[in-house]
């Protein structure tokens, strides 16, 4: 079994260049990082299936010797020969009878979505962890850790969208002032000062309590404001190179200005480029959910871990909400910086295996 493992990871690194391979040797050797990255992956893969860990619907229903995915279809009641032509309420006791009669259901672990209401508390909501309510319920009886859950994932890919757009403008941008330099790098330097000056979360709560917040049109904002980031970076890197011998080489032999720029010089600005991304992705994050704490981020019928946090300040006389975000955020924003660590040493010159 090692021995079949070991064949298909040199099958993967044969392919590699030796300076690649170097870097994923350095990533490994840190083994904060390299676990950071594996939890990390396990949470996004969980949180893009959470209908299949937290529902209000049964993963599958089997009745009548018929097979049935209310995950992903609506169903009727009266296909349980129940009364209502509307969706089925798995969660009544009168529908459970009802195909429990005739078949079985398999459930999700947690038995409600963001916004399921739980009707049976044993106390006034908020209430307290219980046995179904891991880590209680808000002050609409709403489950926290389903809450979690569908926050996550639309708190994650949040952050990997921007994080995969906002670094093409500004490597764009930051690439061409460096390499061009002279005056066209001064004039936008003064342009890029007055731009990143600019109060981005004011002008972002300004503009979302004009038009109606949604998932794209907070990205296309903070895409707007997010790329300036790279820009000092790839132009620093660009200035650096732009007068080495083998750029000056490849301009005599007339080699192309785009070739030089995005084939010998951009691969060494790459190690700076991208040690930064990890902390971009922990400040879309972080910035998301602020906005959503104060009210001026995704619609109120999206999951969103901003509001679990403006649901804490609310209810100071239930501290396991309070307890239970702190703990999920500061987790995820330390295996965020813990990759970051792990990138900067794979890409660091001086570090050697």
């Amino acid at each position: 079994m090692k021995r079949d493992k070991t064949k298909k990871e040199s099958f993967f690194l044969k392919n590699l260049s030796p300076l690649n391979k170097r870097r994923i040797a350095n990533f490994k050797a840190n083994k904060r990082s390299l676990w950071s990255l594996r939890i990390l992956l396990i949470l996004f893969v969980i949180s893009l299936f959470a209908e299949f860990f937290a529902n209000n619907k049964p993963i599958i229903i089997f009745y009548n010797n018929n097979l049935y995915f209310p995950v992903f279809s609506s169903i009727s009641e009266t296909t349980f020969d129940g009364e209502f032509e509307s969706e089925a309420d798995y969660r009544d006791p009168y529908v459970q009878n009802l195909i429990k009669k005739n078949g079985w259901m398999l459930w999700p672990i947690i038995r409600f979505s963001f916004n399921t209401v739980n009707k049976s508390l044993p106390v006034p909501a908020p209430s307290p962890p219980t046995l179904e309510n891991w880590l209680g319920t808000d002050d609409n009886g709403r489950d926290i850790v389903a809450q979690m859950l569908y926050g996550l994932r639309i708190s994650l890919l949040f952050g990997f969208l921007l994080t995969l757009l906002s670094p093409i403008i500004g490597i764009a941008v930051g690439a061409l002032q460096g390499y061009l330099g002279g005056k066209i790098d001064l004039f936008f330097m003064r342009i890029l000062e007055v731009y990143s000056s600019l109060p981005s979360l004011f002008i972002l709560i300004i503009i979302t309590s004009i038009f109606p917040p949604n998932f794209w049109l907070l990205l296309f904002f903070f895409l707007i404001f997010g790329w300036t980031s790279f820009v000092g970076i790839v132009r620093a890197e660009f200035l650096r190179a732009r007068n080495f011998d083998y750029v000056r080489a490849a301009r005599a032999l007339g080699i192309g200005h785009r070739t030089i720029m995005f084939r010998h010089i951009f691969p060494n600005a790459m190690s700076s480029t991208l040690t930064y991304i990890p902390f971009i992705l922990n400040g879309s994050i972080a910035s998301l959910a602020t906005l959503d704490f104060l009210g001026f981020g995704l619609p109120p019928t999206d999951p969103s871990l901003g509001r679990l946090i403006l649901q804490a300040k609310i209810n100071l006389h239930a501290p396991w909400i309070g307890f239970s975000i702190f703990v999920f955020l500061g987790f995820l924003f330390s295996l965020l910086i813990f990759i970051g660590e792990g990138v900067r040493d794979a890409f660091d010159p001086k570090k050697l295996v």
